[in-house]
């Protein structure tokens, strides 16, 4: 307990940070948004094992994408040291390379390695068959690498319809217009460590042109859906004892990422509606409200606290 300047009663909350490279652009960012970001050079004075959490970032906004994980992951009074991984077999196009060599490394570089954890984010590949993605053999060999170097991967959007796929032979399906907005889901099992403390109505972002039908989901042994929406289609699933987790939408988006999504399809002549329960009054020229980022802390917090660190062995050398 402490008092603060006015003679108040406090607790202070031991939070953990999230460790990423000095000069990472994330780095400031967070810092401004008062998110615990701990300095390289300060993370390793600490005695103590950090997380170990590997993002394969596929999106084409890294920089956006690593920031909106960065936030999520440091949200843990755990201390998590993220390293960033890349394709070898496909060239960033939208990233200065000079920063794709600064902080990323290639599956190469860590495949003797192991990882408390990994994410594999989306990608706007979806209208190709997984086999005509150019670093597809690559991926196949990070998510087969997976089952035994990683204890538990999280895995998003495209990502999520990659690994049912590559996993389990499920097939994605285009839908007729694309699935754009912020949608109300439901708890399936309540029961679900990683569903814990949601409300029986909770939001999500989804940005995608193809869906995965739920009873090809239904039919997988060991597979369970954990929570749905009407319109959306499965959100989440999971592996018994969360080995595997694969989430449909993008809870990790930032408040404005669709409205940018909205106006870049717009200005390049695209078909696009306006995004569903976004904008007050579904006016683009308002501001958009933020339904979601309580949801996506939890579900992010959830999943490193109990799925991570609760199960991972402390000696990564265990994982099996």
């Amino acid at each position: 307990m402490a008092y603060n300047e006015n003679g108040f009663l406090f607790c202070e909350v031991n939070v953990m940070p999230i460790k990423i490279p000095n000069e990472l652009p994330a780095a400031q960012t967070l810092h401004n948004e008062n998110i615990f970001v701990i300095p390289e050079t300060r993370a390793v004075t600490q005695d103590i094992r950090p997380l170990k959490i590997a993002l394969l970032n596929l999106m084409p906004t890294k920089i956006a994408t690593e920031t909106q994980m960065a936030r999520l992951l440091g949200n843990t009074p755990l201390q998590v040291e993220l390293e960033l991984l890349q394709t070898s077999t496909h060239k960033a196009m939208h990233t200065a390379q000079d920063h794709m060599i600064a902080f990323y490394k290639t599956f190469d570089e860590v495949r003797d390695q192991r990882f408390d954890g990994l994410v594999i984010t989306g990608a706007p590949v979806e209208k190709l068959d997984f086999e005509e993605v150019d670093y597809w053999e690559e991926l196949c060999e990070i998510m087969e690498w997976s089952k035994s170097n990683v204890y538990s991967t999280f895995h998003i959007c495209w990502g999520a319809q990659a690994a049912l796929y590559y996993h389990y032979g499920v097939k994605k399906y285009p839908l007729e217009k694309k699935l754009f907005g912020v949608f109300p889901h439901q708890v399936e099992y309540k029961r679900s460590i990683l569903m814990r403390g949601f409300d029986d109505v909770f939001y999500a972002p989804h940005s995608r042109h193809t869906t995965i039908r739920r009873e090809d989901v239904e039919n997988i042994p060991g597979v369970r859906i954990l929570a749905s929406s009407r319109e959306a289609g499965i959100y989440v699933m999971s592996t018994r004892g969360g080995r595997q987790i694969f989430v449909t939408g993008h809870s990790e988006y930032d408040p404005d990422t669709l409205k940018n999504e909205y106006f870049r399809d717009l200005n390049q002549g695209l078909p696009i509606e306006v995004p569903k329960n976004y904008f007050p009054d579904d006016d683009p020229t308002k501001e958009p409200i933020v339904r979601w980022r309580g949801h996506a802390n939890l579900l992010y917090s959830n999943w490193i606290n109990h799925f991570v660190y609760q199960g991972t062995p402390y000696d990564l050398m265990d994982i099996r």
